[in-house]
């Protein structure tokens, strides 16, 4: 790789790391319930915002990079995204953190959409393992949020009386950070022969290959999110574990998940995406098997452990075969790829309404329906 091209994947990363800063209203939800008394049903409007934003902006954010490029739609996210986070220091009202919320998932849809195919204008062939170690640094963020927020909280710091809120600006002056490393960045980007509709957007949906990648994102996010939900409530029902105890189940998930994308990364590029996207669904499965009926903690553990790790590259994966399989389309199949992140709103609906019926087992076959899914999109997985 040339030094133009290693500083500007430098420069990229950095961005792949803001994109982390969306994790962040996991723990800053719970905050803001807690200081202002809120009901879960408020609290949990606040995370939900994030994926609502998904649906709307996704696919304009591909007709968008035709007319404006990759690059500088990216520098648009990172603004949004920065702005979102400077609502927070001055007070943390309900409708306030309900309109920062909205604006860092918006920002967030728009980085998502651009940032990945922007990849592929710097790294040349097959850009699934980069896009990989991309995900591992934005869990390096995702990983801070509540560790800086504790400290904020709990420490005696010059931050007036901002608290647990002094996350936002450090990630925030992050953000700054990366506007203008990326600014000043050059990154060659190959010209657009035309713009395009919302509905020359959709009708890619009608290639078969496109749809199957799509609804690949989806049961990939559902499991994702599904998991970080139900493990701790299967931890609670079968072992009888506070919820303070349980919590740990999450972590443990995410601890995983991260291993997952770095090993991954190198793990690409040497194994054929082909056979490694298989292995990582039959972890998937195996995990689903022991949730399903384990009783043990340790055991239990282990299954957590599973789905993390494969469950940490089928996006990468599918996100890479979507791109190739239509190089001219890559703006628009991006932003389509992105949008099919709603699957985090639609899987925790259903396995509701499951565990409603059946307890944690009801959650836990939506998510086997998913991993079944991902079982068949194997077979159509192509040689890059």
């Amino acid at each position: 790789m040339k030094q133009s091209s290693f500083s500007a994947l430098v420069v990229v990363m950095l961005c792949f790391f803001t994109m982390g800063f969306v994790d962040l209203v996991g723990i800053a939800s719970n905050y803001v319930q807690s200081d202002l008394g809120l009901t879960d049903s408020q609290a949990n409007i606040m995370p939900s915002l994030v994926f609502f934003w998904f649906l709307i902006f996704s696919v304009p954010t591909g007709m968008l990079m035709n007319k404006i490029g990759r690059k500088r739609t990216v520098l648009l996210s990172i603004i949004v995204t920065v702005l979102s986070l400077a609502l927070p220091i001055f007070g943390n009202s309900y409708p306030l953190m309900l309109i920062a919320f909205s604006l860092l998932g918006i920002g967030n849809a728009l980085m998502q959409t651009s940032l990945n195919p922007l990849v592929s204008n710097i790294v040349t062939g097959n850009p699934s393992s980069t896009l990989t170690f991309g995900q591992f640094v934005k869990a390096i963020a995702s990983f801070l949020a509540p560790y800086i927020a504790m400290w904020g909280a709990t420490q005696i710091i010059p931050a007036g009386e901002l608290g647990w809120r002094v996350l936002f600006p450090i990630y925030g002056v992050i953000g700054i950070i990366a506007i203008v490393c990326l600014g000043l960045t050059h990154i060659n980007e190959e010209p657009v022969a035309k713009g395009s509709s919302v509905i020359d957007c959709f009708k890619l949906l009608g290639n078969p290959f496109i749809l199957l990648c799509f609804l690949s994102i989806m049961c990939h996010v559902g499991i994702d999110v599904g998991t970080n939900t139900t493990a701790p409530k299967i931890l609670m029902e079968r072992l009888g574990m506070t919820l303070a105890d349980a919590g740990f189940a999450t972590s443990l998930y995410f601890i995983f998940r991260t291993i997952g994308c770095l090993s991954g990364s190198a793990i690409l590029r040497k194994v054929p995406e082909k056979v490694f996207f298989a292995i990582s669904v039959a972890m998937i499965i195996a995990s689903m098997i022991i949730l399903s009926v384990a009783q043990t903690q340790w055991l239990l553990y282990v299954g957590i452990a599973l789905v993390g790790f494969g469950n940490s590259n089928i996006f990468s994966i599918t996100f890479a075969q979507a791109l190739a399989h239509d190089p001219e389309h890559k703006n628009e199949i991006s932003g389509l790829m992105i949008m099919g992140l709603f699957g985090g709103t639609i899987f925790p609906l259903a396995m509701g309404f499951m565990s409603d019926a059946m307890g944690t087992l009801g959650a836990v076959i939506v998510m086997i329906i998913g991993a079944a899914y991902l079982l068949g999109f194997t077979l159509k997985i192509k040689k890059q």
